[in-house]
């Protein structure tokens, strides 16, 4: 089996950088925040292994890829072109598109403007919702107030500096904070920043790192955002409310492709909706949908904390196709 390879490609009037592993159909893999490519390191082999030809970007703004400076150049249709135009840029004709957090809405979304390019679709974390009847960062902001990470990140230039001042305890507290391990997690709440403590006060990091994420882990991540820091991916935040303008033609559409949905339990988005809720109305947004794993003991970082777990999942899902 090769190893995993790094190139770029052009797309959409940028510079995206992928990596690469496998030969077969392709399945595209999309992160989400604050990670990258290196967030499916354990996903690349055991699907490359089976036949499929796997590819994970880093998406507009994050990593090694190009980080345009305007703020709406980072709206959701901007994200699924980057998708459609990596998809062709790759000669391929159609793909399996996978995404954890962020990259959840832009997978959900690809699959619904672009059927015809989306051969199953697949949401980590994040499942497809409906568009509200109100933009979402007043809602946010008139439930869970200014502190909410969503509406602090509005602010220009402060989680920005914050995270980039100390980009080692960023991902330190960020990763184990929204994760299983931390015991706050039990019962999810809405994930909030502390008054005074900035965006790094998010969690209590203890001195052992968890068993799913090594020092070596941490510091591929630091090395991977030293060029470029965090402004490009805390544009995406910025855009929501543009985001609900630019899709009020889809509405009330659902995604036609086949779909899966793989969350953790101690996960705050799918505990924030409500499980059971969420399971009854993941069939009405996705008709095809083949399979719901909820995996106990698990936080948000679904493919990290649980490799194997996600790997199977995702490989049942691919060879039912």
């Amino acid at each position: 089996m090769t190893t995993i390879e790094h190139r770029f490609v052009e797309v959409n009037g940028i510079r995206l950088h992928v990596a690469e592993q496998g030969e077969g159909p392709l399945i595209l893999l999309l992160h989400g925040f604050p990670e990258c490519w290196y967030s499916w390191r354990h996903q690349f082999a055991p699907l490359a292994e089976a036949g499929y030809r796997v590819v994970a970007p880093d998406q507009r703004g994050y990593a090694r890829s190009d980080a345009p400076e305007d703020v709406a150049a980072y709206s959701l249709l901007h994200l699924v072109g980057d998708v459609v135009g990596l998809i062709h840029a790759l000669g391929e004709e159609r793909a399996v598109v996978v995404g954890h957090d962020w990259g959840g809405p832009v997978a959900w979304t690809t699959a619904l403007l672009r059927p015809d390019l989306v051969r199953g679709v697949a949401g980590l974390s994040v499942p497809p919702r409906r568009r509200g009847p109100v933009p979402p960062i007043p809602t946010l902001r008139s439930a869970f107030g200014d502190s909410f990470y969503q509406v602090y990140f509005q602010r220009p230039g402060v989680a920005d500096r914050e995270l980039a001042e100390d980009p080692d305890g960023t991902f330190r507290t960020l990763l184990y904070g929204a994760s299983g391990d931390n015991k706050a997690n039990a019962s999810p709440g809405p994930w909030m920043i502390p008054d005074g403590k900035g965006v790094r006060g998010f969690a209590d990091v203890p001195d052992a790192l968890p068993d799913w994420l090594t020092e070596e882990d941490i510091a591929a991540f630091v090395g991977e955002f030293a060029d470029k820091g965090f402004t490009g991916p805390l544009n995406w935040y910025r855009n929501l409310d543009r985001n609900w303008e630019l899709t009020a033609a889809w509405a009330d559409a659902v995604v036609r492709p086949p779909a899966l949905y793989i969350a953790g339990e101690r996960d705050m988005v799918p505990a924030l909706i409500g499980i059971d809720e969420l399971k009854a109305g993941l069939p009405e947004l996705a008709p095809d949908l083949r399979g719901t794993v909820f995996l106990p003991g698990c936080g948000h970082w679904t493919q990290q904390e649980r490799p194997a777990e996600v790997s199977k999942a995702l490989l049942d899902f691919l060879n039912g196709l």
